[in-house]
């Protein structure tokens, strides 16, 4: 624990660590804010379904890393990655002044291009700051930094979430406090980008293919080429299919089964964020400091086993004639303690499977292609998020079947993935890191 509040406010590691946290606390708000706006009527679109509308803001959201990830890993690359940081935030200030426009003006098309924008310039900053970590941090400091950047990330999305709906809520009509806010957190992010050290360029005479496409595929091959980084890549994946499968559901879950009001879906949301953060935290203290995969089958375990005891949980959740608010939930009996654990224990599994992937990823990814096989990866994690919406669609809309056994098939799912993923990980991890050699 010493070590790693040490690493967090050293001077190498603390200016990329606010960054990308202002980064992810800005993109929370924002899109919270969108939602609600959208949700509530706020901004009136008498010719659009609501529901139509939110679907779109979220494709809208992840579409960027389809098109944009190989590319951005490309640029990664080539040029000097503290100076791209400082460009994207600048970016990020414009992109919030229009939809400071959109909110002024009640003008949803401003608005949904800033989203669209907002998801570019996540696209672009992804692949710099998981790639820079290997570069600013020794090797017994991975495990440390990607648990840090983990929990930050946790937070900055709960916050997110939270502000985000607070200012809607207590400003009302009056959508003045919205772009304050998220002008201030761009402003923020772009000044704690001023103070990351200048980094080496790795790949300078890199010639970049604007054909996306074309890039996008190139990117997918290289990783596939490469057996241990197209495993990692996939175990990663394959947390962002399985956490996009629960988070999604929690609204429905709270309103359909626990007839709980829009509080305890903040609630539940609070417990499963908390859980990340803590388990990317004990992951580094339990798991070591040096790059390893022993937290890895206990994350996956936990996500297995959990999931059938919210399942249970769900089930003998008794029917409800009036609203639960968040005090209900401590005060109408232990089945709902049973719903809160098992979610937060959920986060916490997903603390100890992720941290050790994205070090591992970072780990042994060669220097000159860091960038790329990080881009790799955000295509990866969005194709499967697109898969968790179709499955979860096909299951609940298509289908007609509960909830809990939507859970309980991605935890069957989950343990085969995970069993057949460590076995074929395994042997590979005798060999040293390319990217901690020198």
């Amino acid at each position: 624990m010493e070590e790693q509040q040490n690493l967090l406010i050293s001077r190498r590691f603390l200016p990329i660590f606010l960054t990308q946290f202002f980064g992810a606390l800005n993109d929370n708000v924002y899109k919270q804010a969108l939602l609600l706006v959208i949700t509530y009527g706020i901004i009136q679109q008498a010719a659009s379904n609501v529901s139509t509308l939110n679907n779109l803001a979220a494709l809208l959201f992840i579409l960027p890393y389809f098109i944009f990830s190989a590319t951005a890993g490309q640029i990664a690359d080539k040029y000097e990655r503290a100076y791209l940081i400082r460009m994207i935030k600048r970016i990020e200030i414009v992109i919030m002044l229009i939809a400071s426009v959109g909110f002024m003006t009640h003008q949803l098309w401003l608005l949904l291009l800033a989203l669209f924008g907002m998801g570019v310039h996540s696209t672009f900053f992804g692949p710099i700051k998981y790639a820079i970590l290997p570069d600013i941090l020794k090797s017994d400091e991975l495990m440390s930094g990607n648990a840090l950047f983990q929990t930050g990330t946790s937070l900055a999305i709960l916050f997110g979430m939270i502000l985000g709906g607070a200012i809607i809520s207590i400003s009302h009509d009056n959508l003045i406090w919205v772009c304050v806010t998220v002008i201030s957190i761009a402003v923020l992010g772009f000044i704690s980008s001023k103070f990351i050290l200048k980094q080496r360029t790795n790949e300078p005479d890199l010639k970049i293919d604007w054909n996306f496409f074309r890039t996008s595929w190139q990117t997918i091959q290289y990783a596939k080429n490469i057996p241990i980084i197209f495993l990692i890549l996939l175990g990663n994946s394959w947390y962002w299919f399985y956490g996009a499968s629960y988070l999604t559901q929690i609204p429905e879950l709270t309103h359909r089964y626990l007839n709980g009001s829009e509080n305890v879906v903040s609630l539940l949301l609070t417990l499963f964020s908390l859980g990340i953060g803590l388990g990317s935290i004990l992951c580094r203290k339990i798991g070591g400091s040096e790059v390893n995969i022993k937290m890895v089958p206990i994350g996956a375990v936990g996500l297995t086993l959990l999931a059938f005891y919210l399942a249970w949980a769900m089930s003998a959740i008794p029917a409800h004639q009036h609203t639960l608010a968040v005090l209900d939930m401590f005060q109408s009996g232990p089945i709902y303690y049973h719903i809160m654990l098992s979610i937060f224990l959920l986060g916490v599994s997903g603390g100890f499977y992720i941290v050790p992937l994205y070090a591992l990823m970072q780990a042994y990814s060669p220097r000159s292609h860091r960038a790329r096989v990080i881009a790799a990866n955000n295509i990866f994690n969005a194709i499967f998020m697109v898969a968790s919406a179709l499955v979860s669609i096909l299951v609940l809309s298509v289908l007609k079947i509960e909830m809990q056994w939507l859970f309980c098939m991605t935890a069957i799912f989950s343990a085969f993935f995970c069993i057949w993923l460590l076995r074929r990980l395994k042997p590979l991890l005798n060999t040293t890191p390319n990217a901690l050699e020198d």
